[in-house]
């Protein structure tokens, strides 16, 4: 039936893989072998034997649950994946996971399986390679010079994600992302007919995108003249729509759902061999197809050739040179840190009574000259979220700009942003209220799973908002958001803990923060020597002690740390009441300092403790225990002036006193 070999030994090892594992999806490794043939060994540039040389074309499989297709090409080809981790896909501790994940495989790109989400990250890699294209390139030099190579199915074309990150690609002319459509019309449930029946070309010409139609993705000529008709692409991205058939050779699973997402069954797998005119046992692939999969050698030679190139640019532009080496390889410049901290203490003299969002705006103007790297942008409210800085501009009108206007596509912006930091050269910031992070919440999610280093800025960070209303205020998030894994989540009290927070987030490499920002203006704390960036640092520090030996501990942070220093007054005025304040900006952090350390901050012995924070309660029970009182707003609020809200919600100092109090007597006596 199909004697094309070459695509087959990716058929075969797929299957074979799947079938030993007793687990997977071989459907779409079936379907889109020929695709991958023709675009990996004729077009695709790349280095098997160095995965990370900058200026490699990108493959992002946004179907992410065909991974044994990636994982064939990435044998085939000569990396560092052998048939005996074939062997073990999807098994504990392989190089072979049921998705494709950054840093376990090498090859893979990003962390795919979330539909839609690497067909986003796509366009955040096209973003990354356009802006250093044009900050570095010199007409005598293309020193950036790669294109980025999406797949992409049905699921990931329905996701609405699919929608944000394709039509800000359009937008942005992004003329150097090529995706292919496996137009197969089968996904889970059946065939697509029943719920996706849109005009796809006409959807994405209308994002500003060129469209390559009906072609049929088992003929090699017509996969050939897709992808060289892509290429000439001068203004926009291009969309390839390939015919396929789901499960392809496969007797009786062919065109089904069947062949979805479970093995093919033994019998199915030796009739499918039969089919396709593979004659092997499982796992073998004979030396001459080996030979003509092997890309060391013309990867060795194309980055060999890139590099003589960039030696020359070296001599001609030095300054640009080790501007690019020093950005590519993620290492920050030298005045960095002596910027911040004349930053801090300049702050630390006089610091205002500000909001935090204005703190982190007055933060990004220091940074923004002197990080070139720091790629800003917000879905829609730059100019509520103070991220954009006075020399911020636009890479749309700007094509070596540092800020992009994302519209209103928070997940899009999220998953974009992740793709710009795993291009390389790029630390991207993104941001929009706390509340409207919940659109982007699995994007998020995905940026702790790969250890990307993006800064998320919410801000609007309470029911303070007041007049907003419920459906702007935000009670659940906080909390929602601590729990991420790898995700540290900063919500500073004032300027020079927002300072902190933001060199926390610049220096961490090894995955994501958040900065949680207030609207309102917050009373800055005058404690003289207590809030220095060390002591910040560690997430969880003491403000002051009001009586020696103290009896009770307060731990607060954000916007309510003004309002728990009152309250501390107060109280310590009734001789039972000795009182220590604690502010915890970061619980993440602070989870991660030595026992010493934590145990200094919460001493075991003072087993009285109140948590003060206007949101869900019951996160500050792990430092507070359950025996002990958080205050916090644990149900929907109201549409009212900030001041009557506080009255209503029972949220200001009189009332937190008495709660206390309340609370705590019977034990006291």
């Amino acid at each position: 039936m199909h004697k094309n070999n070459l695509s087959n030994a990716i058929r075969a090892l797929s299957i074979d893989a799947i079938q030993k594992s007793n687990s997977g999806h071989p459907g779409m490794p079936l379907g889109m072998a020929d695709i991958s043939e023709v675009l990996w060994r004729k077009f695709l540039k790349h280095n098997p034997k160095n995965p990370n040389w900058h200026n490699r074309d990108r493959f992002i499989m946004s179907n992410g649950h065909g991974s044994m297709l990636l994982y064939s090409l990435l044998h085939l080809t000569g990396y560092d994946l052998s048939i005996e981790d074939i062997k073990k896909f999807r098994q504990f501790g392989s190089k072979t996971p049921g998705h494709p994940e950054k840093y376990i495989t090498e090859g893979v790109e990003i962390t795919t399986g979330p539909l839609g989400q690497g067909l986003s990250n796509a366009v955040g890699m096209a973003i990354s390679e356009s802006i250093l294209r044009n900050t570095f390139n010199k007409k005598d030099f293309k020193i950036i010079d790669h294109y980025t190579w999406v797949f992409v199915g049905d699921g990931c074309l329905m996701e609405g994600i699919s929608h944000e990150s394709c039509s800000l690609a359009g937008h942005l002319k992004l003329n150097k992302l090529i995706v292919f459509y496996d137009k197969n019309n089968i996904s889970i449930d059946g065939n697509i007919n029943g719920w996706f029946t849109e005009n796809i070309k006409k959807r994405f010409e209308s994002y500003n995108w060129n469209v390559i139609d009906n072609v049929n993705g088992h003929c090699r000529n017509d996969i050939i003249k897709s992808i060289k008709k892509a290429k000439n692409s001068k203004d926009k991205p291009v969309l390839i729509v390939c015919n396929t058939k789901i499960g392809f050779g496969s007797p009786n699973k062919e065109n089904s759902s069947e062949s979805h997402g479970s093995p093919l069954g033994e019998e199915e797998v030796i009739l499918t061999k039969k089919n396709l005119n593979w004659k092997y046992d499982p796992f073998f692939i004979p030396n001459d197809i080996y030979n003509k999969w092997n890309c060391i050698k013309k990867g060795k030679f194309l980055e060999k050739e890139w590099k003589n190139n960039l030696l020359k640019y070296k001599k001609k532009y030095p300054n640009l040179y080790f501007e690019y080496i020093r950005r590519i390889n993620k290492l920050l410049p030298e005045n960095f840190k002596k910027n911040i901290s004349e930053h801090f203490k300049k702050v630390s003299k006089n610091v205002l009574n500000i909001s935090t969002r204005q703190a982190s705006r007055n933060t990004i103007e220091i940074l923004g000259k002197n990080l070139t790297e720091l790629l800003g942008g917000s879905a829609d409210l730059s100019a509520s979220n103070l991220t954009k800085w006075s020399e911020a501009r636009s890479i749309f009108k700007n094509k070596n700009g540092n800020y992009i206007d994302y519209g209103v596509r928070e997940f899009g912006m999220t998953a974009i942003a992740n793709g710009i930091f795993h291009h390389g050269g790029f630390i991207p910031y993104t941001s929009t209220f706390l509340m409207f992070m919940e659109y982007a919440k699995n994007a998020i999610r995905m940026s702790s799973l790969m250890n990307t280093q993006q800064i998320f800025i919410y801000t609007h960070d309470s029911v303070w908002l007041g007049e907003d209303g419920p459906t702007h205020q935000p009670i659940e998030q906080l909390s929602s958001l601590r729990i991420i894994p790898n995700l540290n989540v900063w919500r500073p009290c004032d300027e020079l803990e927002t300072i902190a927070a933001w060199k926390s987030a610049i220096e961490r490499k090894n995955g994501p923060s958040a900065l949680i920002l207030s609207r309102q203006n917050l009373n800055y704390i005058n404690e003289k020597n207590k809030k220095v960036i060390s002591n910040i640092l560690k997430g969880g520090y003491i403000i002051k002690d009001f009586s020696k030996n103290p009896n009770f501990l307060i731990i607060s942070c954000g916007s309510e740390l003004s309002l728990s220093y009152k309250v501390c007054k107060i109280l310590n005025k009734d001789k039972n009441y000795r009182i220590r304040l604690i502010s915890m900006p970061s619980t993440n952090v602070f989870d991660s300092q030595e026992k010493k350390y934590k145990e200094k901050i919460l001493p075991l012995h003072i087993k009285n403790r109140i948590s003060i924070e206007a949101g869900i309660s019951d996160f500050w029970y792990k430092y507070i225990g359950n025996e002990n009182l958080s205050i916090g707003i644990n149900n929907y609020s109201h549409s009212a002036p900030e001041n009557i809200l506080l009255k209503k919600l029972k949220f200001k100092k009189k009332y937190i006193v008495k709660k206390i109090k309340n609370f705590f007597n019977n034990r006291l006596l």
